[in-house]
């Protein structure tokens, strides 16, 4: 009876797991699909609930276990020392008796105007670090479950494909809300870009990066289905169009409507930089996807050049309200070049520690240039590098910059080095060069319902930006010996 029992168990804990290990896959995605919807996630409260949802699915991916690869397990190691060093700075910023930082000078002053001792921070507005954490806590979050279920190689590709479903529906709405009633924003009245496109964000700058982000991974779910309908080991390049004419398979159609819908809405939203960097990343996962299939010298020029003269049709054509805007406005607004000027004599003044996390909108108005208009409040610094150094200091901000650099080393070596399932990397690699330089001239991964889905992208395509032949490492503790379903390049 006891061996009875005991074979049934192990059979029940067999057919278990998987159902078990699901579920933090499941979770990922809902936030993935979910984060832009409530006006890009831009309220303390939403933004909250998404860190206990993305928090519950990392406890439950390790409570069920699962198999990383060594370099995957290289990458946890290094998102934990980012941590760390976020968690040194923040203990630094938040402490009445910091270890190494100097309180900032501004707390005796306030202390002799008040006639009263205060009691000195780092942070020019006490507290607020705590209070600011939840962004960055949500994308590390989100990278880290990125990286763990995006093992799998399945629920990888399910990352890709709930993010371009989403994002389309997204698209569709804008659209249609745009045509059927512009001042309105979900449920509330919009109250700016009523002539533009937005989704459901607030601000068409993100909106922008966001469906041109939608459009990359649709042209990446577009292509691999394309390759093998073109067939053969060298693609006859000027036999395309009429190969494509003869029975188009049912996933190219249906890629190519999406991506046409993603790209209409990101049109629509009049962003010079989210467009002009969006229609750069597509060229470049198209360029990238089809190297193999060019001929051996000219191929890579022409393809190239091709391409650049496809992105700048695109543009003549679709993108009146973007070339409208350049033509009024040229390149940059020059308030916003002053800014990062006021912003770098912030930073010259706290280079260790910064002025405290989230406290650029009270730090600015000392280093406001008087060459930037009177009207508006400079709440961001429209720069997320510069605005991350100055409420945090140059040291971590280098910090993080050299992990984005290991990150980008990571994506473009598995690019190069993966058969099967390139197009994970490759879309990974395409959006997060929309959001870091999109951010460096705009806050776009300051909002977190833009950053949360780049962030999980970027994590699925670290994970499987390595091949199968390196060592497999069970973690958790109902990891089994084996390797991961479907890991293989």
């Amino acid at each position: 009876m006891r061996l009875l029992n005991a074979g049934t168990m192990r059979r029940e804990l067999r057919f278990a797991a998987p159902a078990l290990g699901a579920i933090p896959a499941y979770l990922m995605l809902f936030v993935l699909a979910c984060a832009p919807l409530p006006f890009g996630s831009h309220d303390q409260t939403t933004v909250a609930f998404w860190c206990i949802v993305l928090g519950l699915a990392l406890v439950l991916a390790t409570l069920t276990g699962f198999h990383l690869r060594r370099g995957q397990i290289l990458l946890l190691g290094g998102i934990g020392l980012v941590t760390l060093f976020y968690v040194f700075v923040l203990h630094e910023q938040l402490a009445d008796h910091p270890w190494i930082a100097a309180p900032n000078l501004i707390w005796p002053k306030t202390s002799k105007l008040l006639g009263t001792d205060l009691v000195p921070s780092v942070s020019i507005v006490r507290g607020e670090p705590f209070f600011a954490l939840g962004p960055t806590l949500a994308c590390l979050l989100a990278l880290t479950c990125g990286l763990i279920v995006g093992a799998d190689r399945m629920r990888a590709r399910q990352v890709l494909v709930v993010i371009a479903w989403s994002g389309a529906a997204y698209a569709i709405y804008g659209v249609i809300s745009l045509l059927v009633d512009p001042t309105v924003l979900l449920w509330q009245d919009k109250r700016a870009y009523v002539g533009n496109v937005t989704g459901t964000f607030v601000n068409r700058n993100t909106a922008a990066a966001y469906f041109g982000s939608c459009a990359v991974i649709w042209l990446a779910l577009l292509l691999e289905p394309l390759r093998r309908h073109l067939k053969g080991d060298r693609i006859v390049w000027r036999k395309v169009p009429a190969r494509l004419l003869t029975r188009t398979p049912e996933a190219v159609v249906v890629s190519f409507a999406m991506l046409f819908v993603c790209l209409i809405a990101m049109f629509l939203t009049g962003s010079r930089a989210g467009v002009v960097l969006s229609l750069f990343a597509l060229a470049t996962t198209f360029v990238v996807y089809f190297r193999r299939d060019l001929p051996p010298r000219s191929g890579l020029w022409m393809a190239i050049g091709g391409s650049a003269l496809f992105v700048l049709a695109l543009l003549q054509f679709m993108g009146g309200v973007v070339s409208n805007r350049f033509d009024v406005q040229g390149l940059a607004d020059e308030g916003r070049i002053e800014a990062y000027r006021s912003t770098l004599r912030m930073i010259a003044d706290h280079p260790w520690f910064g002025t405290g996390l989230g406290t650029f909108a009270w730090a600015f108005p000392a280093y406001r240039s008087p060459d930037i208009s009177m009207w508006g409040v400079w709440d961001m610094a429209h720069n997320t590098p510069l605005q991350l150094a100055a409420e945090v200091g140059l040291p971590l901000t280098l910090v993080v910059a050299l992990g984005w650099l290991v990150m980008f080393a990571v994506l473009i070596r598995g690019i190069l080095i993966r058969q099967r399932d390139r197009i994970i990397p490759l879309a990974a690699f395409s959006v997060s060069m929309i959001a870091v330089l999109h951010s460096c001239v705009d806050f776009t991964l300051q909002v977190p319902g833009y950053a949360i889905v780049a962030f999980g992208i970027l994590g699925a395509g670290l994970s499987q930006s390595f091949a199968s032949g390196s060592s497999v490492v069970d973690v958790g503790c109902g990891g089994t010996a084996g390797k991961s379903r479907g890991s293989n390049s």
